[in-house]
């Protein structure tokens, strides 16, 4: 589990740019299912349980937060546009792997105007993004194209995985979403020994972090009977946080948030499944972000959909920070839930 999670983290793929996460995902699964995709890139893994319906589709986006370089200046500097929602405060002099198109990663740094000569009322100000710059270490446009630098190459943050004083404790980038890809590809391995009532479909979606592009193609190409979204949600349990959402205490069912309002039915399905096997659980909202199942929710006639998250600090940054426990506590759920979800279930949710 730790090893697929660092490799899935250290993974380098942007919105529309996920190819080296769906190269390592056709790897992991290409024995245990049935593999297909949508004309977007994201990638089915599909399962055949006792009976072909209900499908059930659990979905984990594979894209990350980063930049695109959009110009590279006459003194070798490049300008770059954020692919997915950035916080300046978190950019400035970070490390970035800058990802050509024969695959060599370039080191560089996010640089801005120096402080010591902003204005007093300037430095109340967060930097804009477009008044920053990355510094690879060159000094013209020539010597930056010979290192192989395009505009419309991919940035990423340059962060390794690790294990924190207390080893549950797990630090890396891109947890958003890698972690839910990883809880798809271990379910998928443990259903193999399973007997479930359905169809899995675990999905590696595309294009999340740009709007659910990937979760709105992917699912009418599924045409799923119950959605549930595996991402990352804001944990507060930060001094002065609400503590709704803590690390070690469980995965997060979401309540509401932007993009969708929980299906009543299939919560509630969840908190009974979740309470017969005692598995810990927490209940959250987000009053801004969203999930692939804001998509699904909407596929063709409707869907029952629900997004469980594992509560993470630090998200959209360099680092972000879960907990072991969580993650297979998310697991055991899906499993649980999987066993339990036959057509009469299906119909009672839905119908309720």
């Amino acid at each position: 589990m730790i090893n697929t999670l660092k490799t899935l983290t250290e993974l380098n793929g942007i919105p529309a740019n996920e190819r080296q996460i769906r190269h390592f995902v056709e790897t992991f699964a290409k024995d245990l299912a049935e593999l297909s995709y949508d004309n977007l890139g994201s990638i089915i893994l599909k399962k055949t349980g006792i009976s072909s319906t209900p499908k059930i589709m659990i979905s984990g986006h594979m894209d990350e937060i980063g930049l695109m370089i959009t110009e590279i200046t006459k003194d070798g500097y490049l300008k770059f546009i954020p692919v997915g929602g950035w916080w300046g405060h978190v950019l400035l002099s970070q490390r970035f792997h800058i990802t050509t198109k024969n695959n060599r990663e370039i080191l560089a740094v996010v640089g801005s105007k120096p402080p010591h000569i902003l204005e007093p009322e300037e430095k109340k100000k967060v930097v804009e993004l477009s008044d920053m710059y990355l510094d690879i270490g060159v000094s013209s446009d020539e010597e930056a194209k010979a290192f192989g630098i395009e505009v419309g190459d991919m940035v990423t943050p340059a962060m390794e995985f690790s294990l924190m004083a207390n080893s549950k404790y797990l630090l890396a980038k891109a947890f958003d979403d890698r972690i839910g890809v990883g809880i798809i590809l271990e379910v998928l391995k443990l259903l193999q020994n399973i007997d479930h009532p359905n169809t899995y479909y675990g999905v590696g979606s595309v294009q999340e972090e740009v709007g659910l592009r990937g979760a709105g193609t992917s699912s009418y190409k599924v045409s799923p009977d119950i959605g549930i979204s595996l991402d990352v949600t804001v944990a507060n349990d930060y001094p002065g946080g609400s503590k709704d959402a803590v690390l070690g205490k469980g995965p997060c069912l979401m309540l509401y948030d932007s993009s969708m309002v929980g299906h009543v039915g299939l919560r509630e399905f969840v908190v009974q499944v979740a309470n017969e096997e005692k598995i810990p659980y927490q209940l959250s909202h987000l009053k801004r972000g969203g999930t692939d199942a804001g998509k699904i929710h909407l596929s063709h006639s409707g869907c029952p959909s629900i997004a469980i998250c594992l509560p993470s600090r630090y998200i959209h940054s360099h680092t972000s920070m879960i907990h072991q426990d969580d993650y297979e506590n998310t697991v055991k759920l899906i499993l649980a839930l999987l066993t339990r979800l036959d057509q009469k279930a299906v119909e009672k949710i839905t119908y309720l």
